[in-house]
């Protein structure tokens, strides 16, 4: 199964719809979004995705009551994790958090094949012993197109996406 990896929209709808328009192009079937979605509108347009889209809280997320309201309530697709989810995907366990350094830290307990965070709006792909630490970079494109990542379960492989 193909799975996009997101983190920091920070509100940029452009880059939010195209990153939607090429995970359905690819063929994704999950979406991960490690965390700063910032407002409601993001949900709303996440939640278009034909398919479950699971999302952490960021430092930037204005009402974090009101996203998870929203994400239990209207959008049937949305499924909030609080500070860290966890998923196991066709036989890939997964952890994703916002924080680097807490996903820093989950990749070192050797728990997960996969951890995903976010924060620092710059794409990383790291060893740690039999765990893979990503941060997909930033939707945002706070400097340069933005990008997320697209993380095969069957091969492990991860691609980066850049929104040009």
């Amino acid at each position: 199964m193909l799975v996009a990896i997101m983190s920091d929209s920070h509100d940029n709808i452009w880059n939010v719809r195209r990153a939607l328009e090429m995970t359905e192009s690819q063929r994704a079937k999950l979406i991960i979004h490690c965390g700063d979605l910032v407002a409601p509108f993001v949900l709303r347009e996440l939640a278009q995705f034909d398919g479950p889209v699971h999302w952490v809280l960021g430092n930037n997320d204005g009402d974090p009551y009101m996203l998870t309201k929203i994400s239990l309530v209207e959008l049937k697709n949305m499924e909030p994790h609080g500070h860290m989810g966890k998923l196991s995907i066709e036989g890939a366990s997964v952890a994703f958090t916002h924080y680097e350094e807490m996903g820093y830290a989950l990749a070192h307990t050797g728990e997960y094949d996969l951890v995903c965070c976010g924060h620092t709006h710059v794409y990383r792909l790291e060893r740690i012993n039999d765990t893979t630490l990503l941060n997909p970079g930033d939707v945002m494109g706070k400097d340069g197109p933005g990008s997320f990542c697209l993380f095969d379960t069957a091969s492990r492989e991860i691609t980066v996406q850049k929104l040009a």
